[in-house]
């Protein structure tokens, strides 16, 4: 993301370590989203692929309980120690939609 989040101009530096750590993920993710479109194409029962799907819902959980931990471990940290404490109320807003 050369220029930041198109909506709020925000960018945010990642390690080499975290970046492949979340593209592999998404990966797999992707992987596997894949597999549940084949299931379908090719008429499977749909108990199995409601279980994929399941399985898909918490791989994307757990990317964003990684995503949201490193978030606060950097992102807000430091805007705290910055004395940028708007960052708690972005923190509330994003966890409230995130628990919809």
């Amino acid at each position: 993301m050369e220029n930041g989040c198109p909506h709020c101009g925000k960018k945010k530096e990642r390690s080499d370590a975290e970046y492949k750590k979340l593209i592999n993920r998404l990966n797999r993710i992707s992987g596997q989203i894949s597999g549940i479109k084949k299931m379908v194409e090719n008429s499977a029962y749909c108990t199995d692929i409601l279980i994929q799907v399941a399985a898909v819902n918490a791989a994307l959980n757990s990317f964003n309980k990684e995503l949201l931990g490193e978030h606060i471990r950097t992102c807000v940290a430091d805007n705290i120690k910055n004395g940028n404490d708007e960052v708690i109320d972005e923190l509330v807003k994003t966890l409230q939609k995130l628990m919809k």
